[in-house]
């Protein structure tokens, strides 16, 4: 059955939402915003991180402590506008490996065309976060996910900070196995494919082209 998505309703997470739909915010700060969005968003999604244990050292005793087990999570980027998010994931995981998966979405048919996939080659065994500011239509992260299944991966989480109703709808039934962690779920998309009343388009804002 396809799962609902987790929405992320932490009172400083929206705050900053509401910043980043400003048409009034620069760029510079729109991506210091969603670097701080996606920090915030990750601590959510990786609440179930597998741990281990190994001995240290403190100034005072022996101990045995946690640590994330081996092999760690790959952070996953639709890229251009994952890239941001991908950023502020490596700060606060900076042992992840990356996966950059190069794919824009068509103005005039809505559909996603890719053009780039690079990844670790053990990807199939690790857990995966795959971060997209916008899941609007859902073409981009539906086709990447189909990318990732088809090269044997089975765990994985999708974190993007807006969504709207179509592309939950459209992504869980493509994929109703990947949960989906989103910062807020928009009324709808215009005839545009833009998610309203949304933040326009963040690979646009986040780089002033």
């Amino acid at each position: 059955m396809p799962s609902s998505p987790t929405a992320v309703a932490h009172p400083l997470l929206q705050h900053k939402i509401s910043l980043l739909r400003d048409k009034q915010t620069p760029p510079v700060i729109f991506r210091l915003l969603v670097r701080e969005i996606a920090q915030l968003m990750l601590f959510e999604a990786t609440r179930d991180l597998a741990l281990t244990e190994r001995e240290l050292e403190t100034p005072l005793v022996k101990m045995t402590a946690p640590v994330l087990a081996e092999p760690g999570p790959v952070l996953a980027t639709i890229m251009r506008a994952g890239n941001v998010m991908l950023d502020a994931a490596l700060e606060i995981i900076p042992t992840a490996s990356v996966c950059h998966i190069g794919i824009y979405r068509d103005h005039d048919t809505l559909e996603a065309v890719e053009y780039y996939f690079n990844g670790p080659a053990d990807i199939a065994e690790r857990s995966l976060l795959i971060v997209d500011p916008m899941l609007a239509t859902a073409n981009s992260s539906v086709d990447a996910i189909s990318q990732l299944k088809a090269r044997g991966v089975t765990d994985m989480r999708l974190i993007c900070i807006l969504a709207a109703p179509e592309g939950l709808s459209a992504l869980s039934a493509a994929h109703p196995d990947v949960p989906v962690f989103v910062g807020a779920i928009d009324t709808h998309l215009n005839e545009k494919g833009y998610i309203v009343p949304g933040l326009g388009d963040a690979g646009d804002r986040s780089y002033a082209t």
